[in-house]
C-alpha cells in the first residue's frame, strides 16, 4: 500500500529541486522531516510541506502506520517555463527563462 502527494508548477526550478529530493529518498519519514528542516536550501520547506501531505493522505485515506512509512519514491519533473526579457546594453535583450516544477512524493509502509 502507498500513498502519494503531488506539487505542480511549484516556481523553483528542478535542478534546485532535485538536490533536496536525492537526500531524503529512500528514508523513514522522521528521519527526512528531520534532514529537511536542518537543510539550507530554498526547497527545503516546499519539499517538507509535501512530505506532511504525503504522510496525512497515508494516514487518512490508506490507515498506514506512521511510524512505518518509508519514502519510496521521490522525483522532480520540469514544468512549463515562463519567459521574460531582460533590457542589456546597447538596446539589445535577454531572454530569462523562469522554471517551474512538479515534485511527487510516494510513501510507503516498509
Amino acid at each position: 500500500m502507498e500513498a502519494k502527494a503531488h506539487a505542480k508548477f511549484i516556481r523553483i526550478a528542478p535542478r534546485k529541486v532535485q538536490l533536496v529530493v536525492d537526500l531524503i529518498r529512500g528514508k523513514q519519514v522522521g528521519e527526512a522531516v528531520a534532514i529537511l528542516r536542518h537543510t539550507p536550501k530554498s526547497a527545503s520547506p516546499i519539499v517538507e510541506k509535501l512530505l506532511n501531505s504525503a504522510i496525512a493522505n497515508a494516514e487518512h485515506n490508506y490507515s498506514l502506520d506512521v511510524n512505518n512509512l518509508v519514502i519510496s519514491q521521490a522525483y522532480v519533473n520540469q514544468g512549463p517555463t515562463m519567459k521574460r526579457f531582460r533590457p542589456r546594453a546597447m538596446g539589445r535583450a535577454s531572454r530569462i527563462n523562469k522554471r517551474t516544477s512538479h515534485i511527487t512524493l510516494v510513501v510507503s509502509e516498509k
